[in-house]
């Protein structure tokens, strides 16, 4: 591994080619810019040009220039298209690492460094996880709680919604006495 005016080369082994990308720092990672894909590498690691191209049809579904390039703040948008679920909090820091600025166009060359660190990240929890977590609110094990309460919870803890987010998230789920079975929010929410 060589290093050399920002270009880091990397070396070739039997049956593999050489890869030449342009780095910058991402936080305490390497933001990989303008890399072709290695062909053989650990399986673990292997993006297969079929994901590839998948990845790159949804990025250029944002493009609406149609110069290969996304608006930074368009990056949580296409995460989310490629089915990842980041905080708002962390898109935000992706964006002011990428682009302190906020004015930036992003190329899927730099985008895709991004998309793969966060998939790495990506526990999202399953279904069970979050019902087990609402049952905590269930005072009479009926499979229901109190909307005031659930109003509450995602008002006030973790990454906070805002009322109206709320209100839009219970329409239709609330019943008359104002319970909300919690296992079919949960299934509603997951299922986008």
């Amino acid at each position: 591994l060589a290093r050399a005016e920002g270009r880091i080369f990397v070396g070739a082994l039997k049956g593999e080619s050489i890869l030449c990308v342009r780095v910058s720092s991402y936080g305490k990672f390497l933001l990989v810019v303008g890399c072709s894909l290695v062909k053989k590498r650990r399986k673990m690691d292997r993006l297969t040009d079929v994901q590839a191209e998948e990845y790159r049809d949804a990025f250029s579904l944002f493009d609406k220039r149609g110069d290969g390039k996304i608006d930074s703040d368009q990056i949580g948008d296409v995460l989310r298209a490629l089915s990842l679920n980041p905080t708002e909090v962390e898109v935000k820091k992706v964006i002011q690492e990428v682009d302190p600025s906020s004015n930036k166009r992003v190329s899927f060359e730099e985008f895709l460094p991004i998309f793969l660190s966060c998939q790495q990240k990506k526990d999202q929890g399953s279904m069970e996880d979050f019902v087990e977590g609402l049952r905590v609110f269930d005072k009479d094990g009926n499979g229901f709680i109190n909307s005031a309460e659930l109003r509450h919870v995602l008002t006030s803890l973790g990454e906070k919604l805002t009322d109206e987010e709320v209100d839009s998230l219970l329409s239709g789920i609330e019943d008359s006495q104002g319970q909300v079975n919690y296992e079919e929010f949960v299934k509603m929410v997951m299922s986008g």
